[in-house]
């Protein structure tokens, strides 16, 4: 990766120290490294790895990460100034940026008089003392200094000229960055960017130092502060990737970034970084086990997805006329949804994407097969290998690898023993007709398993594909329980390829049944297809 021209604005990313206070999420530092290692390869500016002087799994991350090569980024330790009444060089938590080894120490100080009242229970000369000795002290330790100005908009509205007098303090003390935080997130983009004039202008006589955005989600309003901040003068920017934070989170990085670079036109990454954020939001919330957001901005599954007809017909004619920016500038692709939405556009598309090939005329037929499906129960848009084999079944060349052609399923409990299911089904291949029985702990388990006792031996590949989700939901709410229509959906995997495929009864083993047959018949015919690509 090639820097190119220095960004113009730095990106701080601090996924790994206040994305981490996001309720439900937990990394090891193993985890913390991985992403740390990702977000440096992209070429992220600054990376804060954590506190070191809070807990020992931080201070264990800063040890494992002297022993690295970074290529782009500057590690940066999180802590508070000195305590009240104690000096810097006797305070424990500025000792522990120091000898934690990171060549960044950004540190957190008040800028609202309640805090520092209320929460220090000090004076405000002393906490002026207790910034810019901090600062001071890290500077004097070798370490570049970040400071952010917690409650920063809060301070400002309540006492602007005391809020300001604490950023000046942080400058007098050698801080190379000033970072206005919206510590509450309650703060709207417009007074964002008066406040940041407001202090660009205060700090005029010290051209040198940054100002910085730190901004909260709590109103819906992060990303938009950060912009906001950035173009009244923000140079530096604290992020997280998918906006994982404290409460409703903080400002998104890879929505920040995108929207800097393809926006603003202002480079916050090195060329070739931004085509990786969509592969980043995805391994950073794998590695956090935390479901993603497929309707993320940029990198979300559902970003580039259209779904209506008309919004279909326009992308594959004119793909900006739906899209506002290419979906390859950050890593993402194009998708067209089918569903009883769908106009004839959306069924072409389908079709083109998995190589199929539609009569002339019939895609409207299709059209009317997908909306009467729906109107039973079925749903496409999340299972597009049930809509591939729908459209290869309307050849009347197509011959499916197999075929059911009965199947029972039996669930009781004898007494004094557990509770059994067992299936019996019946399966044609070819000239051959298998009948295979087995057991689960379930109807749906015990047809799973044999299915596959009938035909794994015949294709043997299906012993790589694994059933990853299974996800049931009862519809027809104003039905009576068990005459409600279930729709299952099937989620399924191999090494290689994630495929998900529906069905839709009122009775829920047929439901299962039909996503079941699909998910096998999809594997079939995709391991086909690259066996002939490899011969």
């Amino acid at each position: 990766m090639r820097m190119g021209k220095s960004p113009a604005v730095s990106l701080y990313d601090t996924t790994l120290r206040d994305g981490t206070q996001r309720e439900g999420l937990s990394l090891s530092s193993h985890d913390k490294i991985r992403i740390a290692e990702r977000l440096d390869a992209i070429g992220v500016a600054f990376i804060e790895a954590g506190f070191p002087g809070s807990n020992p799994k931080d201070a264990e991350v800063f040890a494992r990460a002297r022993d690295l090569e970074w290529q782009h980024a500057a590690l940066a330790a999180f802590g508070a100034t000195r305590r009240a009444g104690t000096a810097a060089c006797d305070d424990p938590q500025l000792a522990a940026l120091v000898a934690c080894g990171a060549p960044v120490c950004t540190i957190f100080g008040k800028s609202w008089d309640r805090h520092v009242t209320a929460v220090l229970r000090t004076t405000y000369d002393e906490n002026l003392r207790m910034i810019e000795e901090s600062v001071a002290f890290l500077r004097a330790a070798g370490r570049r200094v970040v400071y952010d100005a917690e409650h920063f908009f809060d301070g400002f509205a309540a006492d602007s000229v005391y809020a300001v007098e604490t950023v000046h303090a942080a400058v007098r003390g050698g801080a190379e960055c000033v970072v206005l935080c919206d510590t509450n997130g309650g703060t709207l983009p417009w007074r964002v960017g008066e406040v940041v004039t407001a202090v660009r202008k205060a700090l005029a006589l010290a051209s040198t130092v940054q100002i910085g955005i730190h901004a909260h989600d709590d109103v819906d309003c992060a990303v938009a502060n950060t912009l906001s901040a950035v173009a009244a003068g923000a140079s530096h920017v604290q992020c997280t990737v998918n906006g994982y934070g404290e409460r409703c989170g903080n400002a998104s990085l890879c929505t920040v970034a995108a929207s800097l670079e393809l926006k603003l036109g202002m480079r916050c990454l090195p060329e070739g970084g931004l085509q990786e954020l969509s592969e980043l939001s995805r391994f950073v919330a794998e590695v956090a086990n935390l479901p993603l957001d497929h309707h993320m901005p940029f990198v979300g599954r559902s970003a580039f997805a259209h779904k209506g007809g008309v919004h279909a017909a326009a992308v594959r004619r004119d793909p900006g006329s739906y899209e506002h920016v290419d979906p390859a500038a950050v890593g993402n692709v194009s998708r067209v949804v089918v569903s009883e939405l769908s106009g004839r556009a959306n069924v072409l598309a389908k079709a083109e994407e998995h190589g199929v090939h539609v009569v002339a005329g019939d895609d409207a037929s299709v059209v009317e097969h997908i909306k009467e499906c729906e109107a039973r129960g079925f749903s496409f848009e999340a299972a597009e290998a049930s809509v591939a084999l729908l459209l290869r079944r309307r050849d009347p060349a197509y011959k499916p690898p197999f075929t059911l052609l009965d199947y029972r399923v039996m669930s009781g409990c004898r007494r004094g023993t557990e509770p059994f299911a067992e299936a019996v089904v019946k399966i044609e291949i070819g000239d051959r007709v298998l009948h295979t029985a087995a057991e689960g702990n379930g109807p749906v388990s015990a047809l799973d398993a044999a299915l596959r006792k009938a035909l794994e031996p015949m294709f043997p590949e299906l012993a790589g594909v694994h059933l990853a989700d299974y996800k049931v939901r009862v519809l027809d709410g104003t039905q009576c329980g068990t005459g409600a229509t279930t729709r299952v959906l099937v989620d399924s995997r191999d090494s290689e390829r994630a495929w998900s495929t529906v069905g839709a009864s009122s009775n829920i083993v047929e439901a299962s049944l039909a996503a079941l047959l699909d998910s096998y018949e999809h594997a079939l015919l995709g391991l086909d297809r690259s066996h002939e690509a490899a011969a």
